[in-house]
């Protein structure tokens, strides 16, 4: 735009964008009373000596009740003799809104409970105009503090955000970090003028809680706040629209850490969350058949959230102080190859006409879905040399016949085109070795793990990944992930999806641990080989509790029966 500077430019385009583009997500009436609750907003207190703001108001889903509980707790706690209410009540609610129209659709809707409440015209609009402001919350400066902050911030992906923008964020808020979404930013400014002893109630996505990018928010949260309550609402209808996003909420207090009280996909309707409130506020030690549980020592630096039950926790923590994790007891954990162009890469083995040392038979997902390889035969064109370097078309003329043929859908890739030299290299390097290597093939979405011997003819596709070890057994290997013990490392550590799926990714299987293969006694790991080769899962949980050495709790938390 002329005569804008590019941040300028940016903020002006985003002051009339849809819904979509700015993450515009209206929160249900009921979900907004329980996160005002929870942050201890309530008519029982003088609100009016308080001060609660939201960041991304949009249509008032939580501004609009916070003002009416305001005005009701002002009625209550009104000091005695003459006041001037305006004054009272200039100062205890701020609101930050872009759009313009979300922001004058709210102003209107104060304006109309003010004037119900029996404020005059003239007080009403010095109210709604003091309490309403038009910007963006992560540009606008605030000298305040505030006790209370609650909203749903923007879900917002950094691509749609414009480069400026961003860039401007990201010199201002030392939590953007990786692909960091926007709400990344909101949270970490609005714990920032967070009063002490002042609580913050947000409804979120919970990506950030145990994903790379979340890392330093939760260090930020881990050094200087109390991470009170968590309610996990995924799969609920806690919104007006469904959302693809997995929403959290979570309390967060600038007080001294302690323990954090859980709830998992509480029913959406008033008693419930009533009644889920006070037994997440309560002080008294929760019944063992509450549906609330209490976890100590959730957070811990940048290292990811567990949030779903104590003993899974303590089980987890004692295998970290005791064990290495799989790659230092001698495991390498990978992911197999992405060409960026399937349709012209893969096809019947038999049937790429190409040179026979050009093109390696893959395994996919397809081919263990039944727990075992079954090959349908389907190979991969490889143009590289085994030192890791391209091979040179003119001595393969059939693999240069092959991709000059197929060039225009191979060249077009992003690969491609920042090297157009190498035009016909797949995404990933490949490595002959591997398929002669024998591994342990995962599926990435699953809801128990699936692991699958491979005993090297096979190269693995980019859908799954893989473990190798000249150190363990990997029979044995196998016996121990197809136990409890890589479910319960990746359900820990993973971000839910819908359905109860887990993501048996790298990043996750690494973090399991597991005894050096030299430790292991020659009976248990026997046992282990056995269990594996018969595909008795009930066994390998036999064979893991004495490889691990498990109390009956701990073989409970596993998931076994503790026999």
């Amino acid at each position: 735009m002329p005569g804008l500077c590019p941040v300028e430019a940016a903020l002006k385009e985003r002051v009339t964008a849809g819904a979509q583009e700015r993450g515009a997500i209206f929160t249900r009436r009921e979900v907004v009373d329980f996160v005002l609750d929870l942050v201890g907003y309530t008519t029982d207190r003088p609100l009016q000596d308080m001060r609660l703001l939201e960041p991304a108001f949009g249509e008032g889903d939580f501004l609009v009740p916070a003002a009416q509980r305001l005005l009701d707790a002002y009625r209550t706690h009104r000091p005695a003799g003459q006041r001037d209410p305006v004054n009272d009540l200039k100062d205890a609610l701020r609101g930050i809104e872009l759009h313009g129209e979300s922001f004058d659709g709210t102003h209107g809707k104060l304006m109309a409970l003010l004037g119900k409440a029996g404020f005059s015209d003239p007080q009403c609009s010095a109210l709604a105009d003091v309490w309403l402001n038009q910007g963006d919350f992560l540009l606008t400066a605030f000298p305040e503090i505030f006790t209370h902050v609650v909203g749903n911030p923007p879900y917002v992906r950094q691509e749609l955000i414009p480069d400026a923008l961003m860039t401007e964020y990201r010199q201002r808020f030392k939590t953007i970090f990786d692909r960091a979404d926007l709400y990344i930013p909101f949270i970490e400014k609005s714990l920032t003028h967070l009063a002490d002893g002042g609580h913050l109630g947000f409804i979120c996505a919970d990506r950030w809680m145990k994903n790379r990018y979340g890392g330093p928010l939760r260090r930020m949260v881990a050094e200087g706040f109390h991470l009170k309550a968590y309610v996990d609402m995924v799969d609920t209808s806690a919104f007006h629209t469904e959302v693809i996003a997995y929403p959290a909420i979570t309390v967060m207090a600038r007080e001294k850490p302690g323990p954090t009280r859980i709830a998992h996909r509480p029913a959406i309707d008033a008693r419930t969350f009533s009644d889920l409130a006070t037994r997440l506020l309560s002080r008294k030690p929760l019944e063992a058949s509450s549906p609330v549980k209490e976890i100590v020592a959730v957070t811990r630096g940048s290292e990811p959230w567990i949030l779903e039950s104590s003993d899974q926790l303590a089980l987890v923590r004692r295998l970290e102080d005791s064990f290495p994790t799989l790659e230092e007891a001698g495991c390498a954990v990978g992911i197999g190859v992405a060409t960026g162009a399937d349709a012209e890469f893969i096809g019947p083995h038999d049937e790429l006409d190409v040179e026979e040392d050009r093109k390696l038979p893959l395994v996919m997902t397809r081919d263990i879905a039944n727990g075992r390889v079954d090959w349908r035969g389907f190979g991969c064109i490889n143009p590289f040399r085994d030192d890791g370097g391209l091979v040179d078309l003119r001595d393969y003329p059939r693999l240069a016949r092959y991709l000059e043929f197929r060039k225009a859908r191979i060249a077009s890739r992003y690969v491609a085109r920042k090297n157009p030299a190498n035009w016909y290299r797949t995404i990933d390097r490949i490595d002959p070795a591997l398929a002669r290597q024998p591994k342990l093939l995962i599926p990435d979405i699953k809801g128990e793990a699936l692991i699958v011997h491979e005993e090297g003819r096979l190269y693995p596709h980019h859908n799954l990944y893989f473990i190798t070890s000249d150190r363990w057994n990997l029979k044995a290997l196998q016996a121990v992930l197809l136990s409890g013990i890589a479910r319960l490392f990746v359900s820990i550590y993973s971000t839910k999806m819908h359905g109860g799926y887990l993501r048996f990714q790298a990043q996750y299987l690494r973090r399991i641990r597991l005894p050096r293969w030299e430790e292991v006694p020659q009976p248990v790991g026997d046992a282990l080989t056995i269990a594996a080769e018969q595909g008795d899962v009930a066994a390998c949980n036999q064979a893991v509790f004495k490889l691990y050495n498990l109390s009956r709790e701990e073989r409970a938390a596993l998931g076994g029966n503790g026999e």
